[in-house]
């Protein structure tokens, strides 16, 4: 059994009003009431701004694990969807998908297991980005060969291109409804692709079938990563989220060098119908979920967010209203202004708040242009929250054992132990306009009983997923066994910075004596020389972070 934490509507009239950015980035959220006190953590279905979308604002009475790393989210994965049987619907989407990713160590693949599946009669349905071209190391070999290989076996993967020009999908979720076990039901929702690389340990020596990547993570790249598994009344949410994609009758893709080839090769290009859908999930727990997603301003427009959605970008900036002691954030990309601001902005407001930013130590990708844009953008984003915060400001990075870079690659936010997120959404403009994304924001309605047990001081009280996962990522980074110096935020600063400092100190020295426990050390984005960031701006904004919000929106700084 894989390692777990464990936490445990009424509609308001539809508008269409928006979250205005300014200067460059508070959020003005549309002024509404209700009896619900998650009310002022979590978007109303007015703030959400996408009256089309069939999904709920929130739903009550969920329970969510937190499924820390690759390895155990796979275990866990591969032990629910073996118990499926006929007549389950089992729904997946994914940016990048691997046939022959192993699941487990007896062996056990992503092609194999969807294969069986659909072979024992379970309803097995998929969503999977096209992908651009493999020499743009991208993933379109083996999408394309994942979902030739479960519809082989009876199931109905589809390659999914309905995006802008260099956009993505990027959502990366899994739901399993079960036709007699309702208590059974669950989805996951986190950013860990069915791929290579992401089936390392909090051990962190990497996967041992690991994607192309950057020299800087050696031979088997450390991953970091966090999914969750979420039961209750959410699963038909994030069920709605997949049958909302699958009935849009758009063209997969409607470029000729896709089409020609999947008719040669027999590939499907439209969606059967999906069976009719279950009543919510039983209670499970007493967690409170919303799903925010992205999705852009496309033509033609998808019939369930006619102007895009951009709830991920709003549901960030409502939260960050009520931020009054500890924002912490894991992120790959760290590197937009537009979204450093907003933290930049509840920096500015509150003098007692900090930041704690956890990121990657060096870009993912080789290639001057490539990395030369990212540490732009990097920088940039950087400079703006350092600004405002100054030294409540903590960026760090990640190293395992034998001081090799650990690529983070979770997308989660925890703010005063009360509002949490995981999905797939990162930091940067692209991630709330441009890709689709999906993310779960999480209100656990157990308060938490240790002190500080209101450490924002709105009365919210601290909440215990929200807590845990904090607590859990922190234990894992310092190499702690217990949550000493961890609960009080101020606390968790100074211990943060103490263990930071002397493994910084330790490297500095030569790595003479012990290595000193702990794992974080302060992040150094290394700046681009001017004359670089002229030659590398227009393609960073075009390409590495487009914006794909409708031009009104650009025009007057609103998501």
């Amino acid at each position: 059994m894989a390692p777990v934490l464990r936490p445990s509507l009424s509609r308001p009239p539809l508008r269409r009003d928006g979250l205005r950015i300014t200067s460059p980035s508070s959020f003005e959220v549309p002024a509404e009431r209700s009896g619900d006190e998650h009310h002022d953590w979590l978007l109303t279905d007015s703030q959400r701004g996408n009256p089309a979308t069939r999904l709920r604002a929130w739903t009550h009475g969920n329970d969510v694990r937190v499924l820390l790393h690759g390895r155990a989210y796979f275990e866990r994965l591969a032990e629910v969807v073996e118990a499926a049987g006929r007549g389950d619907l089992l729904l997946f989407a994914d940016w990048r998908g691997d046939p022959g990713q192993k699941l487990r160590d007896d062996g056990l693949t992503v092609s194999r297991l969807l294969c069986e599946a659909a072979r024992r009669g379970v309803v097995v349905k998929g969503l999977i980005w096209r992908s651009h071209l493999d020499r743009l190391e991208f993933s379109h070999e083996q999408n394309r060969t994942l979902a030739e290989s479960v519809n082989d076996h009876g199931g109905e993967v589809l390659l999914d291109q309905r995006v802008r020009p260099f956009g993505s999908h990027h959502q990366k979720f899994v739901v399993l409804r079960h036709r007699s076990r309702p208590a059974d039901d669950v989805a996951f929702v986190g950013g860990l692709d069915l791929a290579h690389s992401r089936r390392d340990d909090a051990d962190h020596h990497g996967d041992e079938q690991p994607q192309g990547f950057s020299h800087w993570y050696g031979d088997t790249p450390a991953w970091h990563d966090v999914q969750v598994e979420v039961r209750g009344p959410s699963v038909r949410d994030v069920e709605d989220v997949f049958r909302e994609r699958w009935a849009d009758r758009a063209a997969l893709s409607r470029l000729p060098w896709h089409a020609i080839p999947d008719l040669a090769r027999r590939l499907d290009r439209s969606a059967d119908r999906l069976p009719p859908q279950h009543p919510d999930p039983p209670a499970a727990g007493a967690a409170t979920v919303q799903l925010l997603r992205t999705y852009p301003n496309r033509w033609p427009g998808y019939p369930f967010a006619p102007d895009g959605e951009r709830s991920a970008a709003r549901g960030y900036g409502k939260a960050m209203l009520r931020a009054r002691r500890l924002v912490y954030i894991e992120d790959q990309y760290l590197w937009s202004a537009e979204v450093a601001g907003v933290f930049a902005d509840a920096l500015r407001r509150e003098p007692g708040l900090h930041l704690v930013a956890v990121v990657p130590r060096y870009p993912d990708q080789d290639g001057r242009v490539a990395v030369a844009a990212s540490r732009h953008g990097h920088a940039v984003a950087l400079d703006l929250v350092l600004e405002a915060g100054g030294d409540r400001v903590l960026v760090l990075d990640v190293e395992n054992h034998a001081s090799l870079p650990v690529y983070v690659h979770a997308k989660v936010c925890v703010v005063d132990d009360v509002w949490a997120t995981v999905g797939s959404d990162n930091f940067n403009r692209r991630s709330w306009t441009h890709d689709s994304e999906l993310t779960a924001a999480i209100v656990d309605g157990t308060r938490d009983p240790r002190e500080p047990r209101d450490p924002g001081g709105l009365g919210d009280g601290a909440r215990v997923f929200a807590r845990d996962l904090r607590l859990a990522l922190l234990r894992e980074h310092l190499d702690l066994e217990d949550d000493d110096g961890l609960l009080d935020p101020e606390d968790a600063i100074v211990t943060i910075r103490r263990s930071a400092a002397a493994l910084q100190a330790w490297h500095e020295a030569g790595r003479e004596g012990p290595r000193p426990p702990g794992r974080l050390r302060p992040h150094d984005p290394d700046g681009v020389p001017r004359w670089r960031r002229l030659l590398v701006t227009p393609a960073y904004r075009v390409i590495a972070d487009p914006d794909g919000r409708p031009p009104r929106m650009k025009l007057h700084r609103r998501h």
